[in-house]
Parts: structure tokens; C-alpha cells; sequence
């Protein structure tokens, strides 16, 4: 799907160069899937601080 978006310029060419990808498009791909599995991650932490306690 093309989308056109207005970037952060300065984080996008720090996110190629720390990130190891060749291409804006791989890079922001590659974020947003590390964006996603973050807040999934975040879910299920925060589900553990509603569990009953184990007495």
C-alpha cells in the first residue's frame, strides 16, 4: 500500500544509520514492526499486574 507520510528527517537518517537497513521504506518497516511487538509486550506486562497474587 503506498501511503504518503511527513517524517522527521533528522530520526529517519539516524534510524538508517544505527539500524543496518539499506532503504527508508525497509527501515520504517522495520520500526514499525519493533513499534508493534513493543506495545504487544507492554500488553502482556500489564496483564500480569491484574493476575490474583499466588499466596
Amino acid at each position: 500500500m503506498a501511503t504518503n507520510l511527513s517524517i522527521d528527517t533528522g530520526l529517519l537518517e539516524e534510524a538508517l544509520s544505527i539500524g543496518g537497513l539499506s532503504t527508508k521504506k525497509d527501515t520504517v518497516n522495520q520500526a514499525l514492526k519493533e513499534y508493534v511487538q513493543r506495545r504487544k509486550q507492554k500488553q502482556v506486562i500489564d496483564l500480569f499486574g491484574n493476575l490474583p497474587a499466588d499466596e
